[in-house]
């Protein structure tokens, strides 16, 4: 059976997925493992990779396995290695080299491995053609019993043909590239993990260690998962999903004058009377007309655009000022804090009250 479970949305609720049959609660995990089996994780790494989608990953297995290994008689926990396609010390896109072993043989020689992850990095664009890796990630993917991938590792993996028919998760800033290179991967940029069968991708960089948290609490139980995140001093189920680390993102701009005009109008006063008949109006055009011209040209509706323009000048005065949710909601043109919650959350997964907690800037 194949399951999809999406984290990182502040209600947890259990996604069905077309053509899936059936769901688990993501707040829901149970360890389907014992403790007295040794899980080898295998992680991939490559010149130009993200050190910390590597080092991440590996902290969290060390300190569950130290956990396990403390409070479980005759435990084992994690076996972790780095492998390249030669072995030896890779250089990461930041410059600290990783010490790495090379890659297992395929002809059943090596161990089994039970967890492959492919990690990300500038350098995974180049590393995608790398005729022997790739061939080595397809003959050993099938053999494992989990596929995870960090950030832009889901190149490598769609590369390989891994992610064929599935939905996952990458970077904010690549999803639109991985899924226009890999029309046949539902590519979803919100969440910050999601698993897909036996196939699991994450967002960008720290989210590879929410990952790994959610890999353990699978083997050995959220007691295990939640002693190590409290170590590392993080949330087991970390809130909201990762569109509300993005940067803004804009619509591109309208090519007949009179739409990019209402476009400026609505960014240089959030907060104003931008009822759809206003900006129908001040385009010279109909209702109807000017909704299907905007559709069409800016890719949204003037609806779902004035509502992202405000949201994002939202986002700006809780990061830069003390005012109260209603002095904000009132400014971007919300009306009312409640209104301002609501957007917030289906926008972002997360209250407006703690996105200021998190990223306010230090005035």
């Amino acid at each position: 059976m194949l399951v999809a479970e999406y984290v990182g949305y502040v209600s947890l609720t259990p996604f069905r997925m077309r053509g899936h049959a059936g769901t688990v609660p993501a707040a829901t995990t149970i360890a389907t493992n014992t403790a007295t089996t040794t899980h080898r994780i295998v992680i991939v790494a490559f010149p130009g990779i993200q050190s910390l989608d590597v080092v991440g990953p590996f902290e969290v297995f060390a300190s569950a396995t130290q956990i396990v290994q403390h409070s479980r008689p005759m435990a084992h926990g994690y076996d972790v290695s780095v492998v390249s396609v030669l072995g030896g010390t890779v250089t990461s896109e930041s410059g600290i080299g990783l010490v790495t072993s090379p890659l297992p043989a395929t002809d059943g020689r090596a161990p089994g491995i039970d967890t492959l992850i492919l990690a990300g990095g500038t350098g995974v664009f180049e590393a995608r053609h790398d005729a022997l890796l790739m061939a080595w990630i397809a003959a050993t993917a099938p053999r494992c019993r989990r596929v995870a991938t960090v950030c832009t590792g889901a190149f490598l993996a769609a590369q390989a043909g891994l992610l064929d028919g599935r939905t996952v998760t990458t970077h904010w800033a690549r999803a639109v590239r991985l899924a226009a290179e890999f029309p046949s991967v539902v590519v979803d940029s919100d969440p910050i993990y999601v698993r897909d069968g036996n196939v699991w991708t994450s967002a960008g960089v720290t989210a590879g260690i929410d990952l790994s948290l959610a890999l353990v609490e699978q083997d050995h139980g959220t007691d295990v998962a939640q002693t190590v995140a409290r170590w590392l001093v993080m949330f087991l189920h970390r809130p909201g999903g990762q569109t509300q680390f993005a940067a803004p993102v804009w619509a591109p701009r309208a090519e007949r004058s009179a739409v990019r005009a209402t476009q400026a109008l609505v960014e240089a006063a959030p907060g104003g009377d931008h009822r759809l008949a206003v900006l129908a109006a001040t385009a010279a055009m109909s209702v109807r007309h000017f909704s299907r011209v905007f559709t069409d040209e800016v890719g949204d509706t003037p609806g779902r655009y004035v509502e992202r323009v405000r949201l994002e000048a939202a986002r700006h005065e809780l990061e830069t000022s003390a005012d109260t949710l209603d002095v904000v909601a009132a400014r971007c043109g919300f009306g009312s804090a409640e209104t301002l919650r609501r957007a917030f959350q289906r926008r972002l997964g997360v209250a407006p009250d703690a996105y200021r907690r998190r990223f306010r800037l230090a005035v």
